[in-house]
């Protein structure tokens, strides 16, 4: 456990750019009052991004992520997550970059359909 939470703590202070960025609009629960999560541990994995009410993960993929065996990994990652009953949404660093509004948007667009089909709440 002790390792995990060094392990969190080092993808934090290394996080990117577009990590940062996001992240400086999700916490405080400044998106409609969810409280987010930098780097939380989901069984073996660090979520980018988690919000446990509403048991979403929001993941950002920069351009490493675009080749086929990164890809794979990437699928198994979710597919795992998923098996723990999270739901995972996935952007590129670019989209953040480019239309961060939109990007928020679409996190808050799934935040309200799980509250509204799960009961989740704030």
């Amino acid at each position: 456990m002790k390792r995990m939470k060094e392990r969190a703590r080092q993808l934090r202070r290394d996080g990117s750019f577009p990590e940062r960025l996001l992240w400086s609009k999700l916490r405080n629960r400044q998106l409609d009052g969810w409280k987010f999560r930098r780097q939380h541990p989901v069984g073996p994995y660090f979520a980018d991004f988690a919000c446990e009410a509403a048991k979403l993960i929001v993941e950002l993929d920069g351009d490493t992520h675009g080749d086929v065996a990164q890809r794979a990994l990437d699928s198994r990652r979710t597919v795992f997550l998923q098996s723990q009953d999270w739901q995972v949404i996935r952007f590129w660093n670019s989209d953040l970059l480019e239309n961060i509004d939109g990007v928020l948007d679409s996190i808050q667009q799934t935040l309200i359909h799980i509250s509204e089909t799960s009961d989740g709440s704030t």
